[in-house]
């Protein structure tokens, strides 16, 4: 007897090995559970061990899945959760859903292991018989019924006998999958049918019994929906050949089924990652006062900028500015208000840019502008724009109070430099009109050509 251990506790599949195969079964390890329903390593088993964690599917969602299979082998064998600590109350009910077996603890030893699968080994499990499967028929003679009836009722499926007009409610009732169908003379009563099927949805495995048609009916009848054709009189063996395909059809059908829904959730999973990782990426390179990107942010934005410059000579300049005498006015108004007024101005530099431009703070009163395709006299006019308009527009403060800031400016445009170096070189800059007096526009040491 095969046990399939789908399992990461690989000491557990040597205990299982010791415990069994001295015995004369044969243990398959297999990692987990989509691995073994993509190699169909459980088609052997008569016995499984399965881990009860899993991603993307769980243990109980796997012992669902064969205990839904159509082969009455998958659901009569024995499957056993694996268990990193003992199970709950919680856990039996779900296990008592799924219709699993029991719980085998990962560190059970192997008397234990002998006790608990013995039995299921030894072909002793008490298991439930599961359904038979169900094949609607119609249009059959009354003895042609009661033969296909006979072959199939024992091998596990169960003929439920309907008029034509009743064949899409008792697939619904039987909740069936595979349709025989005996073919009138000119395949007119069979075409009618499959049409009314197609627009119901959910096409069955049909099976169709008949002696060969004219070549333009077979073709119609195969473009309709039908998957075997069984010339009379019937053949017992080519009758149970073509309901195991059915059975297999219907099996890759499922499993293709539950692997889409599989990378649905994957694919789910990824985009909600994909927006927590962008989520936290903004968080990252963004100042939650003024909402503008930080220092984080500038020094990659600059870093790019000089690397474009240097490789496709695509210009750009750099604007580096600090608010005037910043200190007086958290200490006159409060700290409350410097963050009123750097929200203030923040959102009139933003707005006095183009679209392509990208403005950032980049210290407590500090800001930075990168003005991508900007010569160094263009540059200089934007700063200048920028100083008027802080300068002539007060802020109004949420108390109704008005505040008169200014802000001073230091204007580049790179060299063959680092972003270190050019950013110094406009900090001086920032600096000197610092020095002279504030609230004024300083050029940075224009670079040599190259």
């Amino acid at each position: 007897m095969n046990i399939l251990a789908i399992t990461r506790h690989a000491p557990l599949v040597e205990r299982l090995r010791m415990a069994f195969e001295g015995a004369g079964h044969q243990v398959v390890h297999v990692q987990d559970q989509l691995q073994a329903l993509a190699t169909e390593a459980w088609g052997q088993a008569q016995v499984i061990l399965v881990d009860r964690s899993g991603d993307p599917m769980d243990g109980y969602r796997f012992c669902s899945l064969l205990r839904g299979e159509i082969r009455p082998l998958f659901r009569n064998l024995g499957i056993f959760l694996v268990v990193e600590e003992p199970a709950r109350e919680a856990d039996l009910e779900r296990l008592a859903e799924a219709n699993g077996d029991g719980f085998v603890e990962h560190n059970q030893s192997l008397q234990e292991l002998l006790d608990l699968l013995g039995p299921a080994v030894g072909g002793a499990l008490a298991l439930p018989l599961g359904p038979r499967l169900p094949v609607v028929a119609t249009g059959l003679g009354r003895a042609l019924q009661q033969r296909i009836r006979g072959v199939l009722g024992h091998f596990d499926f169960d003929l439920h006998a309907c008029p034509a007009n009743q064949i899409r409610k008792t697939l619904d009732e039987t909740r069936s999958a595979i349709l025989i169908m005996a073919l009138d003379p000119d395949g007119t009563r069979v075409l009618a049918a499959l049409e009314r099927l197609r627009a119901g949805g959910g096409r069955p495995y049909i099976i169709l019994l008949g002696p060969p048609a004219a070549e333009d009916t077979q073709r119609r009848l195969f473009l309709a929906g039908v998957a075997e054709w069984l010339p009379l009189p019937l053949s017992e063996p080519q009758l149970l050949h073509a309901c195991r395909r059915a059975t297999e059809w219907l099996n890759a059908r499922r499993v293709k089924r539950e692997f889409e829904q599989q990378l649905n959730e994957l694919r789910e999973r990824r985009v909600l990652l994909e927006m927590e990782a962008a989520s936290l990426r903004n968080e990252v390179l963004t100042d939650p006062l003024t909402g503008l990107p930080n220092r984080r942010a500038f020094d990659q934005n600059l870093e790019h900028a000089l690397r474009q410059w240097e490789r496709h000579h695509r210009s750009f300049a750099l604007i580096l500015s600090d608010v005037d005498h910043f200190k007086l006015v958290n200490d006159r108004f409060g700290h409350l208000v410097g963050d009123q007024v750097l929200q203030g101005l923040a959102q009139r530099i933003r707005a006095s840019l183009r679209r392509s431009d990208l403005a950032f703070r980049v210290g407590g009163e500090e800001f930075a502008v990168i003005l991508p395709e900007t010569a160094l006299k263009a540059g200089t006019e934007v700063a200048e724009k920028l100083r008027r308009r802080i300068d002539q527009e007060p802020l109004t403060l949420d108390s109704g109070q008005s505040i008169f800031p200014t802000m001073s400016f230091g204007v580049g445009i790179p060299g063959a430099e680092s972003p270190a170096h050019l950013f110094a070189q406009v900090d001086r800059a920032l600096y000197r009109a610092k020095n002279s007096g504030r609230n004024r526009v300083e050029i940075a040491a224009e670079p040599a050509p190259r």
